[in-house]
Parts: structure tokens; C-alpha cells; sequence
């Protein structure tokens, strides 16, 4: 592969408790990972190196590898009055802020108290070490 391939995967990415936290077979539609441009870790492309069409294979990551380890910095206390008056805000809620150039960064509220909403904006599946489990559909 050169270092502008990509692949066509079906994946399950499933959690130290063996439940999965996601899958793009339930949404029928192959994730594409890009090989070479920064988009994945070094420990990820590894893994990918030398799969052909119709591999399957599984590796478990570490959180700095995976999806990186959550950053206490991105965990923000802000004023309700800063959301919409008719959102339910609780625990769980996943709400969306506007980024840069127009694109969406999404949060997990995890705390109401008061006038108090505490929000995290690192990745859901950010400090936890996740197992992969890959079904190569394309080589590109």
C-alpha cells in the first residue's frame, strides 16, 4: 500500500466490556480509513498494513492510540442561559456547539446543577482503551 491508500472496512468497535459502541454494519455503510495523511495513529495504521480485501481482523488499542486520553481541559462550565430555553438539559444529553469553519463539535452534558451545566467536549470514546474488529470491503 502507498502512502495515500485507504481502505473500505465494515467495523465494530467494541468496548473493554465486550459491549459495542459502534458498528457500521448496523448502519450499512463501510467506514473509509485514510492510510498516511494523520487522520489515524501510528499504532492504528500498523495494524492496517498488508489487509487485502475480505481480511478480517481484530487489535485492541490503548486510549492514546485509540481515540486519545480524554483532556480535562475540554470540559467546560457554562451558563444555562447559554442554551435554548426549551432544550432538556441532563446528564447524557449530547449537544452541538458551532467550530470552526462552519463544522459542528459535539458535547456530552454530564452534569445540571443550578444554573450550572457542565459540558464535555472530548471524544465519547476518549481514554478508554477499545478493541477493533475490521472486515476490509476495498483496497483503494
Amino acid at each position: 500500500m502507498t502512502a495515500t491508500s485507504a481502505l473500505i472496512c465494515h467495523m465494530n468497535i467494541v468496548l473493554e466490556d465486550g459491549s459495542t459502541a459502534d458498528s457500521t454494519k448496523a448502519s450499512g455503510k463501510p467506514a473509509r480509513l485514510n492510510l498516511g495523511d494523520g487522520s489515524l495513529s501510528p499504532a492504528f495504521e500498523a495494524e492496517l498494513a498488508g489487509l487485502d480485501v475480505g481480511a478480517k481482523h481484530s487489535f485492541t488499542l490503548a486510549a492514546k492510540d485509540a481515540f486519545g486520553e480524554a483532556n480535562p481541559d475540554a470540559i467546560h462550565h457554562m451558563d444555562k442561559s447559554r442554551f435554548p430555553a426549551d432544550m432538556k438539559l441532563e446528564a447524557g444529553v449530547i449537544v452541538s456547539f458551532a467550530g470552526p469553519g462552519g463544522s459542528e463539535i459535539p458535547g456530552i452534558v454530564r452534569d445540571v446543577a443550578g444554573s450550572s451545566v457542565t459540558v464535555d467536549l472530548n471524544h465519547p470514546l476518549a481514554g478508554r482503551t477499545v478493541t477493533f474488529e475490521l472486515e476490509v470491503v476495498q483496497v483503494l
